[in-house]
């Protein structure tokens, strides 16, 4: 759970920074364009929604993780809900997957 905390901090830094790109077509839009650095999907999201991005994540080769819920989400980044979110800035999203990979309990689900 503290991992999830830091990994929502750093969310907030990518988004004040402009370095967060959230939304589905948003998101997507970021992976094609290849500035996607890593994608996240709340794990409340839809399974087409995990699965449309867990795919494109593959195919594009973006790490892509499950964390948290829309909420969560959203709020990290002073939003309104959030299912899915791809950070594009590469020193933040190295940061916030080096969290998400720490030993220990899991923050987040790697699909």
């Amino acid at each position: 759970m503290k991992n999830q905390n830091k990994v929502l901090s750093y969310l907030g830094l990518a988004a004040r920074a402009g370095k967060v790109q959230s939304g589905n077509f948003s998101t997507e839009k970021a992976v094609k364009a290849g500035k996607a650095f890593v994608v996240i999907a709340s794990g409340d999201a839809s399974d087409n929604t995990k699965k449309q991005f867990r795919n494109m994540s593959a195919f594009y080769e973006v790490p892509f993780f499950t964390c948290g819920d829309k909420e969560s989400l959203g709020k990290a980044i002073g939003k309104e809900l959030r299912s899915s979110l791809a950070v594009t800035d590469e020193n933040l999203a190295a940061a916030i997957i080096r969290e998400l990979e720490k030993d220990g309990e899991p923050a987040c689900e790697r699909t």
